[in-house]
Parts: structure tokens; sequence; C-alpha cells
């Protein structure tokens, strides 16, 4: 059975461009909100990317951290996490849903519960940004079994041994880092330098889905184009910061961006 995540893809390439993957913080602004900023981005974005708050987010920049942070202050519980799921993907505005985040808290709320509750909401897939191949390999044999994409992540240091393994036990969805660096950092590498990384990685199997995040923003997803998708997470968070601080509705603020880096990739 395809999955969600696939055929989202696989509709993309046929109207050849790649697809528009967004990341915000669970709970960001408040819980309430939280739901109506990604009903509003699912107007434009094809995947919804929805990070789950942790105090330490080790590959998390200053944005993000930022809405984590408040995230955090608004008291966000795993409960709400599935809760806010659950009510986005019984709206109008679905579109395929990937929670990020780190394995302690799922650890602490028991893998196999987690997985059920995952599947139970309408959870697509899981990036774990601290569990690696290979000791992630039994936990994405779970995601399996329970219907779930688990994202592999590779990074420019991968080595291509390891790259060819990774990718060989992937899912539908691998994500490639374009950098060395926490997330919303500059974009320090050139586009075409990625690109060329990107094009080796997709020689290994062309049948895998390989978005590109970090470093992208409305500046410099034009010169992306070629991936399958691109992931813009630290510039939505920004947003909700800036919007915020000057007293505007993030939600209204966050379908413009979204729209106008839709219209940048079509």
């Amino acid at each position: 059975m395809t999955s969600k995540i696939l055929e989202t893809f696989l509709k993309c390439q046929k109207e050849q461009r790649p697809a528009l993957l967004t990341y915000t913080v669970a709970g960001d602004s408040t819980k309430k909100q939280s739901l109506e900023i990604i009903k509003s981005i699912g107007e434009h974005a094809d995947i919804i990317e929805l990070g789950f708050p942790h105090n330490t987010p080790i590959a998390d920049g200053g944005q993000i951290q930022e809405s984590s942070h408040r995230a955090l202050k608004n008291g966000i519980k795993l409960s709400d996490v599935f809760r806010l799921v659950k009510n986005f993907k019984q709206s109008k505005y679905a579109k395929p849903l990937i929670l990020m985040g780190y394995f302690n808290l799922i650890l602490q709320y028991g893998l196999l519960a987690f997985l059920k509750q995952c599947k139970k909401v309408g959870v697509d897939g899981l990036i774990i940004v601290d569990l690696p191949y290979p000791e992630n390999k039994y936990f994405a044999n779970q995601c399996k079994q329970h219907g779930i994409t688990f994202v592999q992540l590779l990074s420019p240091t991968t080595s291509k041994q390891r790259i060819k393994k990774i990718i060989k036990d992937s899912h539908d969805m691998i994500y490639y880092i374009s950098m060395l660096s926490t997330t919303g950092g500059k974009l320090k590498v050139p586009s075409k330098k990625i690109l060329a990384n990107y094009s080796q990685i997709k020689k290994i199997n062309s049948r895998k889905k390989i978005v590109i995040g970090f470093g992208i923003t409305t500046k410099t997803i034009v010169t992306l184009k070629k991936a399958d998708g691109l992931v813009v997470g630290s510039q939505l968070c920004k947003e909700i910061t800036r919007s915020l601080q000057i007293r505007q509705n993030p939600v209204t603020n966050l379908n413009r961006m979204v729209l106008n880096l839709k219209r940048k990739i079509i």
C-alpha cells in the first residue's frame, strides 16, 4: 500500500516541481493557535512537519529554540501534540504529517504505546533527530509495522558506504541536511555544491524521495528546485516570533509566507 507521503511526492513529480515541506513547533504560539497555524499552512504546503518541543533541542538553532520555549511555557505535552494532530487530520486542510523530535520523550511515553497513538491520530511519518542508523533499525521496523514512514537523515559528511546502507534500509523519504549547522543557519554552502552532493545520493537509488533541509528560505528555495522536496522551518518560526512582537496574527502572516514559498517552486 502506497503511503500518503509517497503519493504526495508522486503528485508533485507529475506537476514537475518539488514538494514543499514546512516545520513549526506544536504549541507555538499557543496550543489553540498552533492548530490554526498548521491548518493555515496546510492550504499551500504539501507535507507538514510538526516538532514536539524539547528542553534541550541539540539540532535546533535559535528560531526553533524560541518556538520550543514558548510551547513548553504553554505546558505542551505529547498528549496535546496527539490531540493537535488528530484535529488537523480531521480538518479540510489535512495533509500528510510528519512528527519530528527527540527519542527520550518517546522512551518515556513507551515506544509501542507512542507508535500506536501515532497511528490512531493519523501521523504519517517520524523524524527522530538523535536516533541515528543503525541504532534506529528496530524502531524503524516498528514504524513500518504500524504503517508509519521512518525518515532517515543524511549529511554532507556521511560516507558513501554508510549512505548506501541507510538508503537500502530507508522507507519512502530521506532527509538530506544541506550543511553542517544547526537549523536556521545562513546557507553557507553554494546551492550547486548541495545539488551535486544530492545528485550523487539520488544515483544510488532514484526511487527513494530525498528532501533537502537546513538554511532554506524564501531567498534560497528557488536555487534548489531540482530536489524531490524542500523543507522550510526556521523562517516560519522566526515569523511567528516577529508577528507576536509587532502584535500581528501569525496565522495570516504564515499563510502568506508559505504561499510565497510555493509560488517560487511552481
